[in-house]
């Protein structure tokens, strides 16, 4: 059994990993910092972990992170990378939710983030955690960056193709839809229920942050540079995305993309490739670590249409975190995250 602690316990994405935590027979929660909170006990703030935890929030400062196995940032962006040499430094293993170690390029980063890099020194050692592609370094990594929940349901919907090399990496076009917990618990305008609700839009289309990152892991894949359209949507529901992908084959010779998808994630626990025709739907994915994707070849153009649904705070987000431990760790890979999504 490993002690974990989890820095920034009070977001969506911290709820989510107590709820996935709590039930995982391998770990022992120890901490759970909130600077804002410190003090109360969790249980307080989510009544939904009532009887599941009796521990209470601490301060960052006075916490025993160093004293873990592992730690969780569920931060936001520009915290982890404050905290992380010190806690690698006292041999403790760190998986980022957050951005701050996802992109290579440190000038990239800090155009997108709008920050000074504190430890660019450890961006180079530190694994991009999207199993399906990095399991192998995952398994001996001390520090994992949490893939982006758009990046994760894109990447993971164009991998096939790109990775055979049959589709021109020029001009791929991602159309991306959130539910609004992907903005985060916290008051802003936008997510208020009076401007999200019957509501729906495009946002970030001259540049989202979550772009660069895509289009690293997409370019790493194909081997040589890819280009991007990627627009993202906020749709009026709290979980899920529902990634809508484009690309044009290069290849003329009749080419089966079902079984090209079916070979490739057939020994994927979290990537459900849905039969031919199909059409994956977020609630299908709801409180699952569970991607599914189907693929389309519209009347039989050169155009592949992919459709891959996540739930954000999942495997968009706290179960691919449990995910990455349990690779990490050496656990079953499904270990503490084969929950069934809630219908309806």
């Amino acid at each position: 059994m490993i002690k974990v602690g989890i820095v920034g316990g009070t977001g969506y994405t911290g709820v989510e990993l107590l709820r996935i935590l709590i039930q995982h027979p391998e770990v022992k929660i120890t901490t759970i910092t909130s600077r804002n909170e410190s003090g109360m006990d969790v249980a307080e703030l989510f009544a939904s972990l009532r009887g599941h935890i009796d521990l209470k929030f601490s301060d960052p400062s006075g916490s025993a992170l160093d004293q873990c196995d592992l730690v969780f940032f569920a931060t936001p962006n520009g915290i982890a990378m404050q905290q992380a040499e010190a806690l690698l430094d006292a041999g403790v293993k760190i998986i980022d939710l957050a951005a701050d170690f996802r992109i290579k390029d440190i000038a990239e980063w800090e155009k997108w983030y709008g920050m000074q890099h504190a430890c660019p020194e450890l961006v180079a050692s530190a694994v991009y955690g999207l199993p399906e592609i990095n399991r192998a370094e995952i398994k001996s990594a001390c520090l994992v960056a949490n893939p982006g929940c758009y990046p994760t349901a894109v990447q993971l919907g164009f991998l096939p193709v790109v990775e055979m090399g049959i589709v021109d990496t020029n001009h791929l076009i991602a159309d991306v839809k959130s539910g609004v917990s992907g903005a985060g618990r916290k008051a802003e305008v936008h997510t208020l229920l009076a401007e999200a609700s019957d509501n729906f839009k495009a946002y970030g289309v001259p540049g989202h942050r979550h772009h660069p990152e895509i289009r690293q892991g997409l370019t790493r894949v194909a081997g040589k540079p890819v280009e991007l359209t990627f627009v993202p949507h906020l749709v009026p529901m709290i979980r899920g995305i529902h990634a809508t992908l484009y690309a044009r084959l290069t290849k003329k010779r009749k080419i089966d993309l079902q079984a090209i998808y079916e070979e490739r994630f057939a020994t994927e626990a979290f990537v459900d490739v849905l039969p031919a025709g199909k059409h994956p739907e977020t609630r299908t994915v709801r409180g699952s670590n569970i991607c599914r994707i189907a693929v389309h070849r519209p009347q039989n153009s050169d155009t592949v249409v992919i459709l891959s649904v996540t739930d954000n705070l999942v495997k968009g987000a706290a179960g691919q975190a449990v995910q990455n431990m349990n690779i990490m760790f050496g656990f079953p890979e499904t270990l503490g995250i084969s929950q069934i999504p809630l219908i309806p």
